[in-house]
């Protein structure tokens, strides 16, 4: 059984949800690079008591963003049954929702174990590319990662932007050359 499996006292529990609400608060206002004081003290609790309950930066920030992150993975599945798949709809979605969530670009920088944000949505983006590749609408070269890469890079210039989020998204997927 993993940390996560075994039943929590319920002081635990109370701490890691005050933890969460005032790390949800200052990350939105100051994106990734928050006050991990400031989370402790907003909450009413010790550092301390922070670094029990999240082992490092990137722990307290793919907490904050799971549910988010996880109703985008759904919604990549949820496509990906679509004729052709729906791998320009999805990262459309993932673009705008990435430019718009402060701190979530960082998320979605690949780690040592991808247990993070990016594993889960690196498994989806996976899945979509491969669609997309048998469908004739993605170069078989392209990878997952580079397509988290392009979304990340996008988010981060168009941070509180998502129409300009989108707009380079569609420049991205069509090319900058002029058509013939």
């Amino acid at each position: 059984m993993t940390s996560q499996q075994i039943p929590q006292r319920a002081d635990w529990r109370r701490n890691r949800e005050r933890l969460l609400a005032a790390a949800a608060e200052v990350v939105a206002r100051d994106g990734a690079a928050a006050s991990l004081e400031e989370i402790a003290r907003r909450a009413g609790l010790g550092s301390a008591t922070l670094h029990r309950h999240f082992r490092s930066r990137e722990a307290l920030l793919t907490a904050v963003f799971h549910e988010g992150v996880e109703r985008l993975a759904a919604r990549g599945r949820e496509l990906n049954e679509t004729a052709g798949g729906g791998l320009a709809v999805w990262l459309e979605e993932l673009t705008r929702y990435t430019a718009t969530t402060r701190g979530l670009a960082v998320s979605l920088r690949p780690t040592a174990d991808d247990s993070g944000c990016h594993g889960i949505l690196a498994d989806v983006a996976a899945e979509l590319a491969e669609t997309a590749v048998r469908a004739g609408r993605l170069r078989p070269e392209i990878t997952a990662d580079d397509l988290l890469a392009l979304v990340n890079g996008i988010a981060i210039r168009a941070e509180d932007d998502p129409e300009l989020a989108s707009r380079l998204l569609r420049i991205a997927i069509s090319g900058v050359e002029p058509r013939t």
